[in-house]
Order: structure tokens, then sequence, then C-alpha cells
């Protein structure tokens, strides 16, 4: 059995890939003198990244608040669907394929008509960000409904228990595992989609997120500003999944804990 490294192993590996990394793209862009309008120096981008620091948190902020948004429709909505098919086969059989055409058509397909039907508006992006994101709650949370130990249904059975007992004590506690495990997944896709939906509205001249930001670095050819402000999406998805990690750990302890199994 494998043991788990200890913490300062763990807080120093990550650090020291990062500056081989980093090591590697200084001698890369010197010995190659590649123009810093092509790729600039590290020291440039961190320096970017001090120098355009208030507006890179005004427009994390913005983003943090359409990806969180975005998320917490997506899991509303998931999980309302899930719900539904876990109850019937004819409309899980009818419905999933309209689910998976969400998680196949190219968001830069159906977002010009989002913005024609929603508008160069916050809601916009959320909208995509929650359309991106919601196929792996859908999907994960699904599968935990419907993946019940037999034994449990049959004590479920014997106690005569309804329908909606038997989902509301036994298929949702056994689904909250793969809920936590599809908001992981999600929790970066709703990053992303917030941001595609962002460069989407940055023309309007009136929202100010990270895509918008983005966008407007790209259109100056300021590489080391633009790739500083890609730190701070990157920055901003940890930081979505650290929080889903610690929320997914409080509430598995807390359906671990509670979750009898009973039909009473």
């Amino acid at each position: 059995m494998n043991r788990p490294p200890p913490l300062w192993l763990r807080v120093l590996a990550p650090i020291a890939v990062f500056g081989l990394v980093a090591a590697i793209w200084h001698l890369a862009v010197v010995l190659f003198r590649i123009p810093p309008v092509i790729l600039p120096k590290p020291e440039a981008v961190i320096s970017a990244l001090w120098s355009e620091r208030w507006t890179l948190l005004k427009g994390s902020w913005i983003t943090l608040q359409a990806s969180m948004l975005g998320l917490l429709c997506s899991a509303i909505v998931g999980c309302t669907v899930a719900i539904l098919f876990s109850q019937s086969s004819l409309l899980r059989t009818a419905l999933y394929p309209y689910v998976i055409f969400l998680q196949t058509v190219p968001i830069v397909a159906i977002a010009p008509l989002l913005i024609i039907w929603s508008g160069t508006e916050f809601r916009t992006v959320v909208l995509v960000s929650c359309i991106i994101s919601i196929f792996p709650i859908i999907s994960n949370v699904t599968s935990g409904l419907l993946s019940i130990n037999e034994n449990h249904l049959d004590l479920f059975r014997m106690q005569s228990a309804s329908r909606w007992k038997t989902l509301l004590k036994l298929r949702i506690p056994s689904a909250i595992p793969n809920l936590v495990l599809g908001l992981r997944i999600s929790c970066g896709l709703s990053v992303i989609g917030a941001i595609v939906g962002e460069l989407f509205v940055a023309n309007s001249g009136a929202y100010d997120g990270l895509g918008t930001i983005m966008n407007a670095m790209q259109a100056n050819l300021k590489t080391a500003a633009l790739m500083a402000a890609i730190m701070a999406c990157t920055l901003l998805g940890i930081l979505l999944f650290l929080f889903v990690q610690f929320l997914g750990t409080v509430v598995l302890r807390k359906w671990t804990r509670d979750a009898g199994f009973e039909a009473a």
C-alpha cells in the first residue's frame, strides 16, 4: 500500500515543477530569440500580472460570479433532470439524446443565437457557463440515482416504502458522491463557459470580465498581459475546484453519517 507523500513534499513538488517549466521557457526565449510579441519571458508575464493586478482582480471577480452562478444553475437543473430520468425510463430514453446534444454541439455555434435571444448581458455569460457545465452533473447524478445496491432496494420493498420515500431516503443519499464528482468536473467547465461567453459579449463595451479583458489585450498585441490574464483564469479555476472539493468533503461526511438507509 502506497503511503501519501508528506505535506511539505506535496507543496514543494508543484512549485519545483513550475520553476523548472519557467526556466525552460526562459532559456527557449533567449536561445531562439523569440520576439516578446510572440512569447515574452516569464518575468515579463509576472511583471504584467503585477502591473495589471487591479484590472485582473476586477475581471476575475466578475468572471467568478458568472462561473459560480452558472455552476449553481447547472447543479439545480442537472439534479432535477437526473431525478426525472431516474423515475422514468421512457423519459430518459426520449430526452437523454438531447442532453448529449448539449455536450457535443460547439458552444461557438450557438453563442451568437444566445446573444440575439438574451442580449450582451451578464445573464448570457451565466447561460453559456451553465450549458457547458451541465452535462457531467446530469450524467453522474443519473448514474448515482440508478446504481443502487439491490439489497437496499429489497429492504425498502419489504418495508412497503413508496417511490417518493425511496427516492428521498435511498437514491438521493446514494447519489451524493456522484453529484460531487460531477461538480468537480463541471467547476472547470463553468469557468471556461464564462470566459467563452465573455468573449462573445466583449464587443458590447459594457462588460469587464476576464474574457473581455483578454479580448482587448489580444487586439492590442499585449502578449505578456494576455498570458497574465490566462494565469488569472487558471487560478480562478483552481480556486473554484478547491471550493467544490471542500464543499464535497463536508457534504460527503454529513451524508455518510446521516444516511441510515431506513425506510421508516
